[in-house]
């Protein structure tokens, strides 16, 4: 028996795919309800997400500038309710509990 490779698409390059911008930082938002942390009474999230998403999550007022040596970012007062809003509409299940 022989096997045949199996050949598969490449994978899309990041630099040059077309997306809705404002729809993939609303889920990067929604991402980072996931690791929010509190820290001394600030509420922050690790930042291992694409950096111009970041940049524009900072332009519309939901984190702090998150151009720092730190490995986590701050959410803003506006940002944190609004995290977990955005979780709960692309990833919640609809239960009210």
């Amino acid at each position: 028996m022989t096997l045949e490779p199996v050949i598969s698409a490449a994978p899309p390059n990041p630099l040059t795919m077309t997306f809705n911008r404002d729809k993939a930082e609303e889920v990067v938002m929604a991402l980072l309800a996931l690791t929010t942390f509190e820290d001394h009474g600030i509420a922050r999230a690790w930042k291992g997400h694409d950096w111009d998403l970041l940049d524009g999550l900072f332009r519309r007022g939901w984190i702090h500038d998150p151009k720092s040596k730190a490995k986590s970012l701050v959410l803003t007062e506006e940002g944190q309710p609004r995290s977990r809003e955005l979780f709960d509409r692309y990833f919640g299940t609809g239960d009210t509990a």
